[in-house]
Order: C-alpha cells, then structure tokens, then sequence
C-alpha cells in the first residue's frame, strides 16, 4: 500500500491511497477534487473509490469532481451527509483495494458519526479530524465522553499501527502537550523535532499509537473528565 499525502488549502491533507498489485487507487477526505485528479494523473493511477471519513466540506467538497472525472465509488458513515455517496459505511463493515481488507470503527465525537478505517495488515489507519498529531479534533457535535471513548479505541490499536489525519498540526498541538505535561520528555523531544520539520517544510504525518500514547495529553487523559479539563483549556491555549 503507498499511500502519499496531497496538501490543500491552509493545512489539509488529502491522502492517495494505491494499491500496486491491483492498480487501484483510492482517495481520502478530498476536500478539494483538483489537487487528487492531478496528483493521481501525474503518478499515472487511476482513482476507483472516495474514502470520507466525515461530513465537512474540507474533507468532502471535491467528492463530486473526483467522481465526475473517474465514475469512482464514494464510501463514508453512513449517518452523515455525504455528497454523492454510494456505499455507507459503520462499525464492523468492510471495504477493499485490491487485495487490501479494511474494516471500519465508528468513532464519534468531532462529528456524530466519524469513522476510521483501519487496514490491519497494512497497519495503517486513516482516522480523519478525531486523533490528530499530539492532539485531537474539537468537539463540533459530540460530547467529551464520546470523543475520550473513541480516542481510547484508537490508542488500542497495535503500537507500531501508522496513523494518517487529516490535517497539519503537530506543532500547535505539540505546544499545547508541553504546556499540559511540562514534565514529559518524550512530549519535548517530540516538539524539538516538530519544530525543526516544518522549518523545513515537512510533513509531520504519520504519526503511530505508540508515539500517541506517548506524547498525547488526550489521549493519556485519565477519563473522559480529565479529557474534557485538557479540551477546553486547548480551545482557549495561545
């Protein structure tokens, strides 16, 4: 599975997900369709399916232009509004590239019916707005005890397992660790590191359970009170 990051508007990735042995291709979270078609075109693949992990127009806007200019199938949660679905998608459904088996977990909380789509044998998982780098998605429609719930099934999943989210913000997100657990190594490490990759212009993703584990304060909050404490003093961190 190669899977390569598109940068669009201020802060998004989209993510080409292809399949060599098959040629297929997929495309997640394409907030904008441009950027996928031309990126897929360059490489010379073809995208056959819409992977949409939630409902935001920033991670579904170009499903109709990518659908348009390929006939794909477009995938995503199938309590959510997405344009131009064909195939909806909860806990414990399957989808496949080529011979690559995915299987969904619901994990609400950013959104009502978030999803992520977790590849086991690959040991990728694209989890879209709700865990991100050293941090996770602000609570839009869900509750704290949803969003500390769903984080805790991600941080389950097995430790070396490469997470993809949709957006760059590692380095506000490792600020805020430090603040919250001045006393952590591994979160100062992790910042010192930060710093010097987007100086540099490069992408901070993916990350992994274990380096999440690790070094984000959400998900090593204690329970869902505790997460909550963290989520709001995020909203008001400068």
């Amino acid at each position: 599975m190669e899977i390569v990051a598109v940068p669009v508007f201020t802060d998004n990735y989209i993510w080409l997900v292809h399949d060599a042995a098959s040629g297929e291709t997929a495309v997640v979270d394409p907030g904008d369709g441009a950027p996928a078609l031309a990126e897929a075109e360059r490489r010379g693949w073809t995208i056959g399916q819409v992977w949409n992990t939630h409902w935001h127009p920033d991670h579904t806007g170009g499903n109709l232009a990518v659908k348009q200019a390929t006939g794909c199938l477009v995938l995503g949660p199938a309590t959510e509004n997405i344009a131009g679905i064909d195939i909806k998608l909860g806990e414990g459904d399957e989808l496949r590239l080529g011979d690559q088996v995915g299987r969904v977990i619901e994990i609400p909380g950013h959104t009502l019916g978030h999803i992520a789509l977790v590849f086991d044998e690959a040991n990728v998982a694209f989890v879209g707005d709700t865990l991100f780098a050293m941090g996770c998605g602000r609570l839009f429609e869900g509750t704290p005890q949803q969003m500390f719930s769903s984080l805790s099934k991600l941080a389950a999943l097995p430790a070396d397992m490469q997470l993809y989210c949709g957006h760059e913000y590692t380095l506000a997100n490792a600020r805020f660790a430090a603040h919250a657990e001045p006393g952590n190594a591994a979160v100062a490490e992790r910042l010192a590191r930060t710093e010097e990759l987007r100086a540099a212009g490069t992408i901070t993703l993916p990350t992994s359970v274990a380096e999440e584990r690790a070094t984000n304060p959400f998900v090593r909050a204690g329970d869902w009170e505790d997460f909550a404490r963290l989520r709001a003093a995020k909203d008001s961190f400068r």
